[in-house]
């Protein structure tokens, strides 16, 4: 990963390619071998991608090293209107990371997606050795960023495996996340940002505001309200695989109830407002349907 012994030499953007990749796990003396490639750029180019980097949910786990490595590796790409940056079938030989304009992704001719001002594709074939899954289409002439297969593998693909099975797991079990497809269900896993609690932090107090959405990954929670009369009582417990907060978000009024850590370390997952409404937009309506669920427990919504 960021920093070390390792090497580092000066490349040349490469072209783009279709080359066949082989599957497999990294090998340990390849990984100590590898060499950190720096394509030279311009410092305008640099702080492009930075900027792109920064706001994508998939970079946010990446410390200073780490993050100096990508922008030293990664090559700008331009694409023309309806050309393809990536085709179904063909073999991998770049992760693509988008800044501005937009995408179209398509399956088998049928559109299933689309990037906007935004967003990452093209990794997994590059961890599986598999031909790509999907075509991406530009729909304007723009500019991407992009790095090889063998400088993904070793930066970034095991902590972007890592995260995305330990939070696949528990998304698996939420019943309101039915509706998410694989694709979605990573992008939201991608998007998550652990947080952990001791016994009896407040995670959200009654009357704030609210801008994160929380699911437990591990421990427990305790719900309480206070009514009018002053009065407090717990109202749910909280365990693996349940959330709290959408309310607020999905209604922009003050929290309905308190949410309380409850055991030695509670940890969870949490979503700010921007990244709730974009990753869980085709949730919304089961969501709002859940909040039927607060009313005839509580009386109340959340």
């Amino acid at each position: 990963m960021g920093g070390g012994s390792s090497k580092r030499t000066q490349v040349r953007a490469p072209a783009r390619r279709r080359s066949a990749v082989n599957a497999g796990s990294i090998d340990p003396e390849a990984a100590a071998n590898f060499e950190k490639k720096v394509v030279p750029k311009s410092d305008e180019t640099v702080e492009a991608i930075r900027k792109a980097l920064e706001g994508n949910d998939l970079f946010t786990h990446l410390d200073k090293n780490e993050l100096q490595d990508l922008l030293d590796c990664m090559f700008e790409v331009t694409a023309k209107k309806d050309e393809e940056i990536i085709t179904q079938g063909a073999d991998g030989d770049n992760f693509y990371v988008m800044n501005e304009g937009t995408a179209e992704v398509y399956v088998d001719n049928n559109k299933v997606h689309e990037y906007v001002n935004g967003g990452s594709f093209g990794e997994l074939a590059l961890i599986y050795g598999t031909p790509r899954a999907a075509t991406v289409k530009a729909t304007c002439d723009m500019t991407l960023y992009a790095m090889d297969r063998d400088t993904y593998r070793h930066i970034l693909m095991g902590s972007v495996l890592k995260k995305r099975q330990l939070y696949d797991d528990v998304l698996k079990k939420v019943n309101v996340l039915s509706e998410l497809d694989d694709y979605e269900r990573s992008s939201l896993a991608d998007a998550l940002q652990q947080v952990t609690f001791k016994e009896g932090d407040v995670i959200i107090k009654q009357g704030d505001e609210g801008d994160d959405f929380f699911f437990v990954i591990d421990g427990q929670c305790v719900v309480t309200q206070t009514n009018e009369s002053g009065e407090t009582g717990e109202v749910a417990t909280l365990g693996t695989g349940d959330f709290f907060g959408e309310i607020a978000l999905l209604t922009n009024e003050p929290r309905k109830a308190t949410v309380t850590a409850k055991g030695e370390a509670t940890i969870c997952a949490k979503l700010d407002r921007g990244r709730f409404e974009r990753v869980l937009g085709p949730c919304e309506e089961i969501l709002r349907r859940n909040m039927e669920n607060y009313k005839q427990f509580t009386g109340k919504s959340e």
